[in-house]
């Protein structure tokens, strides 16, 4: 796919999981990549350039965006990666309000201050593409995950937002909405679960599992495709779209 080649790309949450994947897949593409997460360890890991920032607030995220400007030039892709799970909330009527606020903050403010600061440059340069990583959560929501529920949901709104504005300029913006995927943020959930239900960790996996055609959970490389086509020049026809990857579930 010559359409990414050259292209710089900031990956968020690129330390692991869909993230480290879509890096990895962009990188073998010819991109220039900047992974950020939270986490160095897993950063140094992946073997590509990287920043550590807390992206759950404003400083953090214009401290990823100057940084990678800095040291890879300008960006002409920006890819919400990262994110909180909801293994830790609760039914909406016992759900703490810090948990709510701390996961609107992560997963969809620092979506919304990323977009904010790369857009005049993409705007200038008259090209950009942006994905974020949403989840079939934003259109069916899972039990006791108002929080995770309603920041994916918001996140499909910021999406078709930049589409409209950044439409002009040759900017396109699209979301992928990750069914199932044995990532660790996934796997935290599933142990939560596998306690609650006093059932075996591996029976979670199953069910999930057979929530879908071909009695299988999607993988990261699978989710990492259609992030890698979304942003890449070959998709200037595709913007404001709410794509699943979710082997032909709605979940």
């Amino acid at each position: 796919m010559a359409g990414v080649e050259g292209r710089v790309a900031l990956i968020t949450g690129g330390g692991r999981g869909i993230g480290r994947a879509t890096a990895k897949l962009l990188d073998s593409r010819g991109t220039r990549v900047m992974c950020v997460s939270r986490g160095e360890k897993d950063l140094t890991e992946t073997g590509f350039e990287y920043s550590v920032a807390d992206l759950g607030s404003p400083e953090g995220c214009a401290h990823a965006i100057e940084e990678t400007e800095q040291r890879l030039g300008p960006i002409d892709i920006l890819i919400c990666n990262h994110g909180i799970g909801s293994a830790h909330e609760k039914v909406l009527w016992e759900q703490q309000p810090e948990v709510w606020s701390e996961s609107i903050r992560v997963n969809l403010d620092a979506p919304f201050h990323l977009s904010r600061l790369v857009l005049p440059g993409m705007v200038e340069r008259q090209y950009g593409r942006v994905v974020y990583t949403s989840s079939t959560a934003s259109l069916v929501a899972e039990h006791a995950g108002s929080a995770y529920n309603s920041s994916k949901a918001g996140l499909l709104g910021l999406m078709r937002s930049v589409a409209v504005d950044g439409g002009p300029y040759g900017i396109t913006s699209n979301a992928v909405l990750p069914g199932w995927v044995r990532t660790e943020m996934a796997e935290r959930s599933a142990r939560q679960e596998a306690t609650d239900r006093d059932i075996t960790t591996d029976q979670v996996w199953e069910e999930r599992a057979a929530l879908y055609p071909p009695g299988r959970v999607a993988t990261p490389n699978e989710v990492a495709e259609m992030i890698a086509f979304l942003a890449s020049e070959e998709s200037s026809g595709v913007s404001g779209e709410a794509i699943r990857v979710a082997l032909g579930s709605v979940w």
